[in-house]
Parts: structure tokens; sequence; C-alpha cells
């Protein structure tokens, strides 16, 4: 499942000068006020963003984790919804944790050292849907086998969602009381009555009723505009029908049948391949399905409705398989699924080619669902997509939406092997599925884009800004989490993210062919089977000789480490010494590969290529010889450890030094990098006053004049050299928050290198959009990496353009500017870029009737498109403007706004805690109104209201007063009865 938090949703919404994947709404943690402090930590967490509008972000939607055996203290709670709606436990030390007495004093803590082997599984399965208007009913058939024998049948079930109508064990009607229980969200039955010898089997039937139309959860069987469809990842199997909800269970689902209304539901689809299909009585109709490889129930799927598609079909490599392909969506958005079904095909082949892998069914379908918690989810054979990440045409969709599009739709397929065929033990495992899985698309769209420094450039700022400040947070984990209350708050970045640069370390330390070749024995030892992280750090040593045992410290630490670097040139031996130093969370010294290359400083040339280093210990000293010059170290090219490499002591020449990387280094990533810590250090001497006492500004316009007149043709490269560290990540190296300080300062460098280099910016704006039009304009968008960048650096250089507006000329001149391009522009890209600019324009009559005139325009010409239409919205709540909490507040009334949908909201109210300077305004009033619309969310869908509830968790990193208020909000929160437990979990996890 592509985790996506509104961060990722957000980023498809934001101005296409944000050109980042997934838009930061970490925590704006903390740095000191002093310069120096934040140059002897330099930890190089950068994320450009070079829209003013939306360089603010808050901790909004990030992850959540339960510390081991926490001391939870909140006052008695009444739970509600969730994963684990109305469960509780006294449990709080690890002595008491197998234990657990049921109190009312809170929820349940599930530790991954509690792990026990079901004492029967479920083999095989048959259903049957019975979809009615207001009801459903489903029928169940459950073949039960032997496992470990020692313990009764425990069946999931929420209370809240099913009603039990019967329940049979070979066909005997069970009684209530006698041979089964059923207590809270749980059926157990007793094990006198199942099989006993090894090879025996019992058949349970069950048929229960559900209520899909009343499931704002969005969890389990739900409705979602006309049609039906399910979530279940990762406990919403429980919420369709009683069975053993974990994902070390896998069946076989030998027949699904669904039977609906055909003129209101004539498109019938499940898991698998289709078996058959027909006419009822009373103008209704049924398919059957069948998926013959074993699966856990989170990836079970129906959907039933009028949908429309497109479809194509793929042979496999060498199997010579040919697969129909169809993608579907609501009738009238089939034009907007073309660029989703070429992403399959390219998916399978770069499979194929990559690893060897193909695809196992006949059909691969794909459904987009507008109400949707979750990016995308890879349910076998039958996907299902929020509409965000699989609908695009040029009139609605940016450049950021069609790369995000071909690159979830990559992870969903690529999940067939890394989530499905092989899936994890426990919910502790996540990332074992989906940290590989998100390695195996980071490089699937480097290789689409052309591009691996660019798509680096991407994922790394992402990481910086989004999980470093989970990792410094309250809720810290380790990529393999230890314990957890709710299990939908496990979708973490450091799950995902993290989890992808584990992956990424196996393939440095291993190399290309070293890392295929433990992949291919992962494949080969654990086909069809749930296992853990240790499995695959088996696969991976076994298959290349090498003992990984210290790599797997990875695996159970928490935080980010820190790498500290010296160095010295020994001119008599010509030797170079740099010495290496971690410090982590971790007892022991984990296993960093470092990658380094040196430059003559003398001539710039790159007299060592990029050499891998491992570090073991916690300090060592590597040496290179025969070196006829002093170096210069590029360290940590391509972000090869999840770390923060800062320079053992402070050097005056520091400056100097990332000035020469900036203008010499051979690494595209270190290149631009070298610029980022330039822009940062310039952006925090602003913020405190004593810009003119060094040479910073110096290397920065120097730095910023060359990217500017940069030669040749990769203008996204140019465009993120252009681009100045976002608000969020500035922040991350802040002791105590301003973020009003912070929003002036960024904002006072970024106006600085506008005015020095106006008229060469205008040049290059002008260069570019007559090279644009002169290339075919109009309709005709093109989606090859060259146009991408040209639009990507044009709407940069836009930003900077609009950013001069001191002056009522002024002002005029940059909405002229940007009205024209908004009227100009078809595609998306640049029309959304313009908004985004026009919308923080304020003052004279004929600049806001400019910025007016365009957001009416904007909405007229959505037309009801709900994707243009989030956009819309967004674009209002990161506006700076004074009076934007008003607006935002007129917007919550607006027709056309919801709670229930998990776009529209998030692109609201989860926007507006990006806008940091104005959420966090000092009267606190942001916080009230996130408080409030995060209450009202809690009662409708407990998954969104966590996520929006962490806008607040981050309190203790701003001043006193700011902290007190934003402590207030959330001990509101907290005192509300009842609380799901999945916000009971973010709320605690702060407060405690």
């Amino acid at each position: 499942m592509k985790f996506t938090t509104a961060a990722m949703i957000l980023a498809s919404l934001v101005s296409p000068t944000s050109a980042f994947r997934i838009a930061n709404l970490g925590s704006t943690t903390a740095r000191s006020a002093a310069t120096a402090a934040y140059r002897r930590r330099a930890a190089s967490t950068f994320l450009p963003n070079s829209s003013a509008a939306i360089a603010a972000s808050s901790s909004s939607l990030q992850s959540t984790y339960a510390h081991p055996r926490r001391q939870l203290t909140m006052a008695p709670l009444t739970l509600r919804g969730g994963s684990s709606a109305l469960f509780s436990s006294s449990t709080t030390t690890a002595e008491e944790s197998t234990t657990e007495t049921t109190t009312s004093s809170g929820p349940k803590e599930i530790f991954r050292s509690d792990y026990t082997a079901l004492p029967f599984k479920v083999s095989n399965v048959s259903m049957n849907f019975d979809i009615r208007d207001g009801e459903t009913f489903i029928e169940s058939e459950l073949t039960i086998v032997q496992n470990t024998g020692e313990g009764d049948l425990v069946l999931d079930g929420e209370a809240d969602a099913l009603t039990l109508l019967s329940i049979s064990l070979d066909g005997k009607d069970l009684v209530e009381g006698v041979d089964y229980t059923i207590d809270g969200d749980t059926l157990t039955i007793i094990s006198s009555l199942l099989p006993t010898a090894a090879d025996a089997t019992s058949v349970l039937k069950t048929k229960v009723k559900v209520n899909p139309e009343k499931n704002t959860q969005l969890s389990g069987l739900y409705k979602s505009g006309s049609m039906y469809c399910t979530q279940c990842e990762a406990m919403g199997f429980r919420r369709i029908t009683y069975y053993p909800d974990r994902p070390d269970n896998m069946a076989i689902f030998d027949s699904v049948r669904i039977e609906a209304d055909k003129e209101a539901y004539p498109v019938l689809l499940g898991n698998g391949n289709k078996l058959e299909g027909g006419d009822v009585e009373g103008d209704r109709h049924y398919a059957v399905w069948e998926d013959p490889y074993p699966k856990p129930s989170y990836l079970f799927c129906i959907v039933a409705g009028k949908l429309g598609s497109v479809s194509s079909s793929y042979t496999t490599v060498p199997s010579g398989r040919k697969v129909h392909l169809e993608v579907y969506s609501e009738p009238e958005n089939v034009s907007k699924l073309g660029h989703a079904l070429e992403s399959l095909k390219k998916s399978m082949k770069w499979d194929e080619d990559t690893f060897g892998l193909e695809y196992d069914l006949d059909v691969y379908n794909v459904v987009a669902v507008n109400d949707f918690n979750m990016g995308a989810m890879e349910n076998k054979g039958l996907n299902v997509f929020n509409t965000a990440y699989c609908l695009a045409d040029p009139k609605s969709a940016t450049d950021l939406d069609y790369e995000r599009i071909e690159s979830v739709i990559g992870h969903e397929y690529f999940h067939n092997w890394t989530g499905n065929r092989v899936t994890c033990r426990d919910w502790f495992q996540l990332t074992l599925k989906e940290g590989l899985t998100v390695y195996r698309d980071q490089e699937f769209s480097g290789d689409m884009m052309q591009s691996h420094a660019v798509k680096r450039i991407e994922d790394v700022s992402s990481l910086r800004g989004r999980q470093f400040a989970e990792d410094a947070g309250p809720m810290s984990h380790p990529v393999r989490p230890d314990s957890y209350i709710s299990m939908d708050n496990f979708y973490t970045a450091t799950v995902y993210s993290k989890g992808a640069e584990v992956v990424r370390m196996y393939r440095t330390l291993l190399g290309k062919d070293g890392f295929r070749k433990g992949m291919d024995l992962y494949f080969e030892r654990h086909d069809g089977n749930a296992v853990t992280c240790d499995d695959f750090l088996s696969a991976m040593g076994d298959a290349n000789g090498v003992d990984l045992s210290q790599f797997s410290r990875w695996y159970q630490t928490n935080g980010t480490p820190t790498v500290k670097y010296s160095s010295k040139y020994d001119e008599e031996s010509k030797t170079y010494y740099l010495t290496l130093t971690q410090e982590s969370n971790s007892d022991e010294p984990l296993l960093i590969p470092i990658s380094v290359g040196l430059l003559d400083k003398a001539s710039g040339e790159e007299v060592v290529a990029t050499k891998v280093l491992e570090l073991k210990e916690k300090e060592q000293t590597f040496e290179f010889d025969g070196l006829n010059g002093d170096v210069l170290p590029s360290m940590l090219r391509g972000f090869s450890a999840p770390v923060k490499l800062v320079q053992a002591e402070a050097d005056a020449s520091e400056e100097e030094d990332l000035a020469f990387l900036a203008a010499r280094d051979t690494d595209g990533f270190n290149r631009w990098e070298a610029g980022q810590k330039l822009y940062t250090s310039l952006i925090f001497q602003t913020l405190e006053g004593n810009q003119d006492e060094s040479k910073t500004l110096d290397y920065v316009e120097e730095a910023f004049g060359r990217a500017l007149n940069m030669d040749g043709n990769d203008y996204s490269i140019q465009a993120y050299a252009l681009t100045l560290p976002s608000e969020s990540t500035l922040a991350e190296e802040m002791t105590v928050v301003d973020p009003v300080a912070l929003h002036k300062a960024r904002g006072d460098v970024r106006e600085s290198l506008a005015r020095k280099y106006l008229h060469e910016i205008r040049a290059k704006y002008d260069e570019l959009t007559e090279a644009m039009e002169s290339s075919g304009s109009g309709e005709d968008i093109k989606l090859d990496a060259t146009s991408i960048g040209q639009r990507r650096l044009r709407n940069v250089l836009l930003g900077y353009l609009c950013c001069i507006k001191d002056t009522a000329e002024e002002r005029d001149a940059a909405s002229e500017l940007a009205m024209k391009q908004f009227e100009s522009s078809y595609g998306m890209t640049d029309r959304y870029s313009a908004l985004n600019c026009l919308a923080s324009m304020d003052g004279e009559e004929s600049v806001v009737a400019r910025r007016d005139a365009a957001l009416q325009k904007f909405y007229d010409d959505a037309n009801g498109d709900a994707l243009v239409l989030n956009k819309w919205f967004m674009c209002q709540a990161v506006a700076d403007l004074p009076d934007v909490l008003d607006r935002v507040k007129a917007l919550v009334k607006h027709p056309d706004f919801t709670l229930t949908n998990p776009n529209r909201c998030s692109s609201l109210i989860s926007a507006f805690t990006m806008n940091a300077a104005h959420f966090h305004a000092e009267d606190g009033e942001g916080y009230k109104f996130l408080g409030d619309m995060t209450a009202q969310v809690d009662k409708l869908n407990p998954q969104l209201s966590s996520r929006m509830g962490r806008g607040l968790i981050q309190w203790r990193k701003y001043s006193e007063e700011r902290g007190a208020l934003m402590k207030e909000a959330l001990q509101e929160l907290a005192d509300m009865k009842p609380i799901s437990s999945d916000l009971f979990e973010v709320v605690s996890s702060s407060l405690n």
C-alpha cells in the first residue's frame, strides 16, 4: 500500500514550483539561534521549495508510534473507531505485558515480542456478497486446519461493523455461550470442536450483515459515490466478516461471488481471475472470481459500480502469458486513465528487465476511487487507487501529478512480488514489503525520468523534511517498531522512506549484482510465505557470503544517526587521512556505508572516484595514499546512508569549501547539497541579524548566479539548484522555532536574490517562454524530461519575479506577469503555478482584482472536477495573506467542501497547517481551528483525524507561549469522550 498521509496528496496540489513528490508536513522542530551552532551540527537536511506560499509546513499528518511499555497516564477514556475500536488495557510495563487485564483506562498496546503463531489457520475461503441498498449480506465458508493446535480458534470481527446472523461448524449450528463467545471485537470457538489430526479439516460457515453506506471510516466494505469498494489493509477485513485478520494467515480464496443490481452496478470485480458471471432474478447479476495464490486477508478486494474503463494487454517475458489490463473509474473520468494504463505497462516491463519478475495472473485491474484513506492498495489483481494517484490529463494534472501517478502505479504493481507473493509475518515487519517496494519504485522512477540525480534530490529532500522530523519527535521508532496501539498509525515515513534507505544500503554495500543475487534467493526461499525482516537480511547475506549481523541493528534503532568527519593531508607521505565517528541510539555501532570522492583543491579535478567506506566502529580512520596534493572530500555521495553529516570541528573555511563543491563536485547530488547548505547558512544569518559579518552572501550569490547560467538542458537540476530550502527543513535545525521570523528571513533572502539577478531571471524566464512556445504550445503538453524540466525551471523563476512586491508598481507588475501566465497556459502545471503566485497577492484594487478573478476563473473552469477543486482549496489555504485563517474558515462552509472525503479535507485543513507563519500565529487561533476540525473528523474517520492531530504534537519545539497553546488544543482532544484509538495514540504520545 502506498503510504499517503495528506503529505502526498497535498504534494499533488502545491505549486509546481515546489517540485517535490511529497510535501513536508513534518513538524517544525528545532535549531539554536547561533549560526555557529548550526555549522557544528549542519545535518544536511534540506527540502527545497521555491514557492513562498507553500514553503511552510507543520507536523500534520505524520506517523505515530507507541513507545515500548510506555506508561499511559491519561484519564479514563471511551474509545471508538479505528482499527481496534473499543479495547483497553492497563498494561504499562515489560513485566506486565504478557498478563494484560481489561480495564477502562486506555487502549491495548501490542508488542512485537509477544508474537505467537496461530493455533488454527484458514486454508481456503469461499464468499458470497449480496449487495442491497442500505445493507449487504456476506456469507463466508472457511476451511479450518490445524497449525500449532495450542489454543482456541479466535476470529477478528469489529462489533460496530458486523451483525452476526448465523454460524455453523461442519454443518452444525453453533450456540453462543456454549460453542463460541463474542467478546468485543473477537469471536472465539472452543478448541474441542476443531480438528485434532494434522491433516483434518473443518468448515466454518458464517453469515453477517454490514452497512457500507454508513461506513465513513473507509475501512472494510464502504460506498464511495456510486460504487462499492473495500479497503482491508491493515485491519479492514474484520469489518467484512469474522476471520483471523492478520498477515500470517495466507489462504486461497477459491470463490468470491458478488451479486448486485445490474443497472446500478454493472461492473463486478474481485481478486484474481474471473470464473463466471450472469443474470439472476429481479434485474440483478453476479460474477464469481478466483485467486489461485494464497494471500492474507488484507489483500482481499471487491468492487461493484457503474464504471467506465480503458483497456489493453501485455505479454509477459519470457513466459508469454497474455495479460488483460483494465483501468476503471467513474464514467466521466475515463479520458484521464490513459497515463495510468501506460504506466502499468512500463512497470511490468521494468520489473522483468530489472529483477526478472513476471506477472502471474491473466487479469490486472485498477480502480480509481474518490473516497480513499491511503494513496493506493495492491490487492492481488485488483488494485484500488485514490483518484489523486490515477487520474490525469493536461488540464487537470500537473507534471508532478503525472510523475507521481507513474511512481504509485509502479509501487502497487511491484508489490505483486514484494508484498503479495512474499508478505510480512506480522505488522511489525511492514517495512519488509513497504521499504523494499518504495526502493523499487524510486529506482523505476529514476529510470523513467532518465535522471537518477533529480530523483535522488526529490527523495532525500522528502526523507529529511518528513522522516527526520519523525525521528526527532515524540513518536520516534525504528523501521521495525516494537509496539503499536492502532495499526492505522503504523504507516509512517520511517517504515516507508527510511525503510527504503535501509534497502538502498544493502544495494550500496553489496553492489548491483550482489543485491540482485540476494533478491533472487529471497524469492526462491520464501515465495508464498509470510516472513520477517530477518529473513530478508539472511537472504542478502547468504547469497553473497557475507555476515550482515551488524547491519541488522538498523532494524532496531530509532532516531537519525550522526556521522562526524575530520581530515588531514600529510604532504610528506602524500596520504590523506579521513576520520569518521558515529553517534546513534544503538548500544553498539551501526554498519554505515559512506560513499566518498576526493577533489584536488588546486585544480578541482576528481582524483579519487566514488568509493564506499564501511563505517563499522564508533571511530575509524581511512587512508588514501598516492595523492600529489591536498584534497577536499565529497562526503556521503548520493546520500549513501540516512544520517546527518557534520564536520567534527567548526572551520573558518567551511563555506569556502562548500562554494568549491557547489561549483566543481562531480556528484550531482552533492553539488546541489553544497548550494543548499550555503543558502541555509545565509538564511540563518539573516534571521539572527549578522549577515554582514561573513562572506556567505558572496558565496550564495556566486552559487545562485552560476546555477542561473548553467549550461545544458538538465532544467530540473537547474531549478532545484535555484530553490531555497523550505521553512520546514530550516526549522529542523532550530532549537526553538519562531515560524514568523523564519518565514521573513527566508523571504528576505529570496527577495534579495531576486533583486540582485532581476534582469537575468526575467531574461531566462522570457527565453524559456519563447522556447516552449516555439516547440509546440497550446494543448500539446509534452511529458518528456526536457519539457517537464523547462516548465519546472520557468515556474521557479516566476516565483522569484513575483516575490518582488514592496511597492505598488512592483505589485502591479508581479500580478500582471502571473496573470498573463495564468491566462495563456493550457496545462495545469503552468496555470496552477501562476495561480499560487496570485493567491498571495494583496494591496491595490487592481492587484486584488486580478487575484480574485483568477481564483474565480479556476473554480469555474474546474466544473466540479474533484481533483481540480482540491487544488483550488489548497492554493487559498497556503496563501500568504494576513486574513488567511478567516478565509479558510469561510471555505469550510463552502458547498463543495466536506469532511468525509480525505482528499478534500486535506486540501484545506491539513494544507493550512503547512502555512506555518499563519498556522502558528501567536494568538493560537490556528491551533484551536485544527483542534476543532480534528474533533469533528474523529467522529467520521479515525485514520484521518489521527493524521490531522499530528499538526499539534511538536508543541515542545516552539516558544513557551506557542507550546502552551498547542498543548491546550491537544488536551482538549485528549479529554474527548469518546475518542478513537487512532487519535488517542497520537495525543497520548505527545502529552506523555
